[in-house]
């Protein structure tokens, strides 16, 4: 990104009046500026807005950008705003302003056109050139019979018209459609299964409107922040941009669970204090066990999400792969382990250690390959999010078993 924009945003998110920073910048870079700007921070910033300067931006936009910007505001600014437009911008914002903005009609433009099968080229290509005309971009162009949607009509074959008349459905292109009120991560589910330019959203076979596949990238980008946000105990509504007694307000809550946690791998150790009194060098690797079990229990558990998401497992097929990651586990371990076992024995000078740290490596990556496939697929199973919920209960597990495995395990050895 431009670092001047980088720099107007960060102005604009940590000032009292950010109407007052985001006026300071040229018309051209303010649309920039705006839509990269985080939710919070929209929404803040078109509350600080006069209803003129509101009024004076949102004038240059499309309608689909209007009626995001004006979902930010209360009613009675929008009304106010949305009567200052002309006639024909403020029918299509006020037509999308009806719309969740997260489902696909909130996703939709209305950069489209719609000719029954049975038209020629010629009439098509006025009314395409009528649209042109109005809003500066060319439609797609959806063709219909009876009302039902047959497809997109490719834009070069208008350039087919020679006066000779010719059969619409031969060139007509199979449009994916998606309904108005479905949320936009099945748009992009839509995209997924169908790669096309386009999708046509309809409401019991009419059309409302088309979505970009470019339209998505929010979405998907979105899509990836909160996934990525939950699996850290970030709330969402959290930027980069927040001071930080908003990010206090939005963590400590998960920093609370997790200290739970590890209050439990605290409990397993105390367990010990005898053994670890007698043997402080089991002080120096405990942390290697806990690591180990850790992140060989988050890649079982990747691979698994990622299965789940393609639909190639369930709970009810998962036994295969819990078996197999166990397998892969316990030979993990054996390799890492023989590397910890020669290390300890060489530089402690005690191969009873590297023959407790060895066992204990194998069994913890056992446990991890373990729970980091089964834990979840029950959550899945009973409707949880795995990639958001997953980490902490397989943490938990490695991290308890590891050290009662490996502590035990000195305990009865050493």
């Amino acid at each position: 990104m431009n670092e001047s924009l980088v720099d107007a945003q960060q102005a604009i998110a940590g000032s009292p009046n950010p109407a007052e920073e985001f006026q300071q910048l040229s018309r051209g870079r303010q649309r920039d500026v705006f839509f990269q700007l985080p939710d919070g921070v929209q929404a803040s910033l078109v509350a600080d807005m006069g209803r003129e300067q509101l009024q004076g931006f949102v004038r240059r936009l499309d309608p689909d950008e209007v009626a995001d910007v004006l979902g930010l505001a209360d009613e009675a600014v929008r009304e106010s705003v949305l009567r200052q437009l002309d006639d024909d911008r403020r029918e299509k914002a006020e037509y999308l302003l009806e719309f969740s903005p997260e489902s696909a009609a909130g996703l939709m433009h209305l950069d489209y056109v719609t000719v029954d099968v049975e038209r020629d080229l010629e009439t098509i290509a006025k009314r395409v050139k009528r649209h042109e005309d109005r809003t500066g971009r060319f439609p797609t162009i959806f063709v219909t019979d009876d009302e039902a949607l047959l497809g997109e009509l490719p834009g070069q074959t208008l350039a087919m018209s020679n006066g000779e008349a010719i059969d619409l459905r031969e060139h007509v292109q199979e449009t994916p459609t998606v309904r108005y009120d479905s949320p936009d991560t099945e748009v992009v589910d839509v995209f997924r299964a169908n790669p096309e330019s386009s999708v046509a959203v309809i409401d019991d076979g009419n059309i409302l409107g088309v979505i970009y596949a470019e339209d998505l990238l929010r979405v998907i980008e979105e899509e990836a922040g909160e996934t990525l946000y939950e699996f850290t105990g970030v709330k969402e509504e959290e930027s980069v941009l927040d001071g930080p007694l908003s990010k206090v307000r939005y963590r400590y809550k998960w920093l609370i669970i997790n200290l739970g946690t590890a209050f439990l791998a605290a409990g397993a150790v105390g367990f010990f204090e005898d053994t670890i009194a007698a043997f402080t060098l089991l002080a120096v690797y405990m942390p290697v066990v806990a690591g180990m079990g850790g992140n060989a229990g988050t890649q079982s558990m990747a691979v698994t999400v990622r299965g789940l998401a393609f639909g190639q497992i369930s709970l009810s097929t998962g036994g295969r792969a819990v078996v197999n990651e166990i397998i892969a586990g316990g030979v993990n371990g054996a390799i890492t382990g023989v590397l910890v076992a020669v290390i300890a024995s060489v530089f402690n000078q005690s191969p009873l250690l590297g023959l407790v740290l060895g066992v204990s490596m194998v069994l913890n990556l056992v446990i991890a390959g373990f729970f980091g496939t089964a834990i979840p697929l029950v959550l899945d199973r009973i409707g949880k999010d795995p990639a958001t919920s997953a980490t902490i209960f397989i943490t938990t597990a490695t991290d308890v078993l590891g050290f009662f495995i490996f502590l035990g395990l000195a305990q009865a050895v050493l």
